[in-house]
């Protein structure tokens, strides 16, 4: 664990954001720190961890403090024992980030069942991991807000990527049911339908399928961050940072078969 000194301002939110080490977590834990926000930044990489925490530290004097955490979010005991420390430094915890995932291209029959097995594990068992670690805590203080991060092919149909689609849209389910389960409590739950973006994450996905069509527009990480840090500020159910992305969910309500169709000439 990396610590830092005492944050200057104890009454700043606290964000605790799961997959900080690179692509769209380490732009949301840059994003929180620029408002003032203090980032718990958990994540398996402490290498990576530690650029992003010199990369904060090179931000305006006003920025949020960090904390990093060694946490897998597929080992349930990491993420509570992150939440603890975050409860030490900060002494409260104001927002999750479900960030943590991995992708998936090939067919279903035939994949390797030990990349199916990752899969789930990290991208539904650690979306439930961090929440359970979190709530308690939220409940403590009085609310806050928790944002999932899934994708817009929570409800596509999508041959050679339906593992993957399918693991979002579990979690896409979760967080409308979580919403009205937690609102009493002062909880928010918002679910962040992200489109393609300019990360690692192609270059990490699991599987043997490949991407090979062209033709669907890539947005910054630095996008998707603007958004998650926006919605904090209000109590959105849902948020889909393009119109594109939009274009793509409506378009899978409407015409599904034929989406589906441009979908099997982009991964085999």
């Amino acid at each position: 664990m990396t610590t830092q000194q005492p944050p200057t301002n104890a009454t700043a939110r606290v964000a605790f954001i799961t997959g900080a080490s690179s692509g769209i977590g380490y732009a949301t834990a840059l994003a929180f720190a620029r408002e003032g926000v203090h980032v718990v930044a958990a994540a398996r990489r402490m290498d990576r961890l530690a650029e992003l925490q010199k990369a904060v530290l090179k931000l305006p004097a006003a920025h949020g403090d960090i904390l990093l955490i060694e946490a897998d979010v597929t080992r349930p005991e990491t993420l509570a024992e992150g939440v603890k420390l975050a409860l030490g430094r900060f002494g409260r915890l104001d927002i999750l980030v479900a960030n943590a995932g991995l992708g998936h291209r090939g067919s279903l029959v035939d994949a390797d069942w030990s990349d199916i097995d990752t899969l789930l594990r990290t991208n539904i068992d650690g979306v439930l991991h961090s929440i359970r670690a979190a709530v308690p805590v939220m409940r403590a203080s009085g609310g806050g807000h928790i944002l999932i991060i899934s994708s817009v092919t929570y409800n596509l149909t999508s041959p050679y990527a339906a593992l993957y689609a399918a693991s979002k849209a579990f979690v896409s389910s979760l967080a409308h049911s979580l919403r009205l389960e937690l609102e009493g409590e002062h909880i928010n739950v918002t679910d962040v339908l992200v489109g393609r973006t300019q990360t690692e994450f192609n270059d990490k996905r699991l599987g043997a399928g490949k991407r090979t069509g062209e033709g669907v527009p890539t947005m910054s990480p630095d996008q998707v961050a603007a958004a998650i840090v926006r919605a904090t500020h209000g109590n959105p159910r849902s948020v889909i940072v393009r119109f594109f992305d939009r274009l793509l969910i409506w378009g899978n309500i409407f015409i599904p078969e034929i989406i589906g169709r441009i979908a099997l000439r982009q991964y085999r």
